[in-house]
């Protein structure tokens, strides 16, 4: 609307200036050598206007003329840099999907013609690692590095080449270069972290921790957490060179990360030393409630040197009432009360786990069994229910399983990765925990009285049975029946076939055959106390060779 108006106005002032000019009276008159010109106003400025119009048209000609070859030139350039971003968009597709066919096509074109953009460097090197050509994707990465606007990514990927060649020395001085470069680069603070880490530079680590925090790569808690992490790690490795030193970096970490294990730990066993009883017990405590663990219920039942077995469970007992119904509370409780022979109490501890027990809690049961009635059956189902029971937690990281607490991860390097948790190659099955086995029902189920002398004449009117008998055998109870009113509904399968090397009394008059004393082993049980050798769960025997390899394993396998 208001450009119309304009545009009204605009003509409405041109036709006032014309007619004005119209009106007005005069000649104009131009002599030049022997030219005269001799013209009235209107005409004159009419004839200026054709002269000015005319003169423009001329310098625009000249001008086009003039700016042609540039055109030509800025307009060749533009369709190669079209074709060269055309190229290097679906030769970064084709790298995404896979195709090295196309990605090797797209960057010989993208080279053509967009030579100098960094993309073309980027497809170039991306299209060789591919191709599984390490020297040009090194090549195409290193002329990245030269550059100032491709620096850091041509950095990374010599990092990352470096360590596909395992050349460690090559990627941590490629890493400190690049964080030099970039403090804030995330990759490679992480990466001078881990190799520093990985050699014991707990110093180094430090430093590299607090550049991350003034980059603003971590915040405030997780700093806290990882520098207690690297305290930790440095206290311990000091422990057995010099203890001062240790105990005041222990103590840092502590107050840094109260809740991990090792520092809490180690923490109050230099408190425990000094006397400041109350002093680690609140450490471990702090510990405890967070992540229960059975080093922190070791630490804090001998936080006072010199006490008994019954005073080491009664503090026990008061730790793990700050964790109701946990494992390890149930675990620490068992352990204290089979050491202070108070094996009721280790039972009620177990109690509630022994339907699908964890290894640790089937091995406690063996030797509350072993230690309490000298029951070396029992003993041995609860050993051998031990080896198909769930697995225990352990120190993981990355699905790597350590014996005990390290800093990083030996996998990705990662700090603070080691958690204590059940493994994942121990998970149980879908359908729940590990069923018993027959064999440890049997054992389990049979009391002390299992042992007790059969009647001879019970085995006079019936075969011996045993169980390495075909299984299509008649099958032959040795066991008295029950009354009837006391009957079960089922009856429970034999334990004993008969024999089949046993001749008939129709064959043979049957011979007088000793009692023999009913046992139910395993298929893979080497055999039964009789009570007259030691107990082998108490002789400590001396470790079997091991099997040659080679041929020379496989022929003593099959050698008779």
């Amino acid at each position: 609307m208001y450009r119309i108006i304009l545009f009204l106005l605009l003509i409405a002032l041109a036709a006032a200036g014309a007619a004005w000019v119209a009106d007005q009276p005069g000649e104009l008159a131009l002599s030049w050598n022997n030219w005269r010109v001799h013209a009235t106003l209107p005409v004159f400025a009419l004839a200026l206007g054709v002269v000015i119009v005319d003169a423009m048209i001329a310098w625009s000609i000249l001008r086009a003329l003039w700016r042609l070859p540039e055109k030509i030139r800025k307009a060749r350039r533009e369709r190669r840099h079209a074709r060269g971003r055309h190229a290097i968009t679906q030769g970064l597709l084709a790298i995404g999907h896979g195709d090295s066919a196309a990605a090797r096509a797209h960057a010989d074109v993208a080279r053509r013609h967009a030579a100098g953009d960094p993309l073309t460097l980027l497809l170039h090197a991306q299209s060789a690692q591919l191709d599984g050509n390490r020297d040009a994707a090194r090549e195409a990465f290193h002329a990245m590095a030269t550059r100032e606007d491709t620096r850091l990514l041509g950095l990374r990927g010599l990092f990352i080449e470096a360590q596909r060649a395992d050349d460690v020395g090559a990627a941590v001085a490629i890493a400190e270069e690049a964080l030099k470069t970039a403090p804030s680069s995330t990759w490679a603070s992480q990466a001078v972290l881990g190799f520093r880490c990985a050699r014991a530079d707990w110093t180094g680590a430090l430093v590299i921790l607090d550049n991350n925090l003034s980059s603003g790569l971590i915040d405030r808690e997780t700093y806290r957490r990882q520098r207690g992490v690297l305290l930790t790690a440095r206290a311990l490795e000091l422990e057995t060179v010099d203890r001062d030193q240790s105990r005041e970096v222990v103590m840092e970490a502590v107050k840094l990360a109260p809740t991990l294990v090792p520092a809490a730990v180690l923490a109050a066993k230099y408190q425990s030393e000094a006397h400041q009883i109350r002093r680690a017990m609140r450490i471990v405590e702090a510990a405890w409630l967070a992540h229960p663990h059975p080093d922190l219920a070791d630490a804090y039942a001998h936080v006072k040197l010199g006490d008994s077995a019954r005073q080491r469970l009664v503090r026990i007992e008061t730790l793990a009432a700050k964790a109701p119904g946990h494992l390890e509370s149930a675990l620490a409780v068992a352990r204290a009360a089979i050491d202070a022979t108070e094996f009721a109490k280790a039972r009620e501890a177990l109690a509630s786990f022994i339907d699908a027990p964890t290894q640790r809690v089937a091995m406690l049961m063996a030797e509350i069994e072993r230690t309490e009635h000298g029951d070396s059956g029992k003993a041995r189902a609860w050993t051998l229910r031990a080896v198909r029971a769930l697995h225990d937690p352990v120190w993981t990281a990355d699905g790597y399983v350590s014996d005990r607490w390290r800093p990083v991860s030996p996998v990705s390097g990662r700090l603070d990765a080691f958690q204590w948790q059940m493994p994942l190659s121990a998970l149980p099955p879908s359908d729940g925990a590990l069923a018993p086995s027959p064999f440890e029902q049997a054992m389990l189920a049979a009391g002390p009285e299992r042992t007790a002398p059969v009647d001879p004449s019970a085995h006079d009117a019936t075969q011996v049975a045993q169980d390495n008998a075909p299984a299509d055998q008649p099958v032959v109870d040795v066991t008295p029946s029950p009354p009837a009113a006391a009957a079960a509904p089922a009856a429970a399968p034999p334990l004993f076939r008969a024999r089949a090397d046993i001749p008939t009394a129709s064959e043979k008059p049957a011979p007088v055959i000793p009692a023999v004393i009913p046992i139910v082993r395993a298929p893979d049980d080497p055999g039964v106390d009789d009570g007259t050798d030691p107990d082998e769960f108490a002789v400590s025997l001396p470790p079997s060779r091991g099997q040659a390899g080679g041929w020379r394993g496989f022929l003593s396998r099959i050698r008779p």
